[in-house]
């Protein structure tokens, strides 16, 4: 089951080994460095959007690249209005709504990012923990919830034509 060890000074590096591996993980998991253990856990999807600053006390803190998260929203909306399909869908159903999809997308984005970031500068790390959350799990939820609606509009039109028949 075990390995078998020639010395008692191998079973000590080996034990001294395992110990600063679990100090690391340890380190690693009560976020003593923030951005670190986020990149950690995102597998380096938040290494973009985050950076560590010295404040004027000396400490370190972890702050969200604006920048960054400006520069992806303005590219995104960009594309969204410069997108061809786009376009063609706007000018052949401006009547039926696309319109203001897009700008209620815009809207709810705003809200959750901004709540994100409000929750990411408190110092509490449960909030910081629910505002990396909203970064990830948001978009799924608003898609999930955004599908539903689609289906349930979708039911609801049919069984009105019925009635109509």
């Amino acid at each position: 089951m075990g390995r078998k060890y020639d010395s008692i000074e191998e079973l000590r590096r080996k034990k001294k080994l395992l110990k600063s591996e679990i100090e690391d993980l340890e380190n690693l998991l009560t976020f003593k460095n923030t951005k670190e253990s986020l990149s950690a856990f995102t597998n380096g999807l938040t290494d973009q959007y985050l950076q560590e600053k010295v404040d004027d006390d000396g400490d370190e803190k972890v702050v969200l690249r604006k920048d960054v998260i400006a520069r992806q929203l303005t590219s995104e909306v960009k594309d969204m209005f410069i997108n061809k399909q786009t376009a063609v869908g706007i000018a052949s159903t401006a009547l039926g709504g696309n319109v203001t999809d897009g700008l209620i997308k815009l809207g709810i984005t705003a809200l959750v990012g901004n709540y994100a970031k409000k929750n990411m500068k408190s110092s509490n790390w449960k909030k910081k923990l629910l505002g990396a959350a909203m970064i990830y799990l948001a978009p799924i939820a608003l898609k999930y919830v955004r599908k539903k609606l689609e289906v349930y509009q979708k039911n609801k039109s049919v069984s009105s034509m019925e009635q109509l028949i």
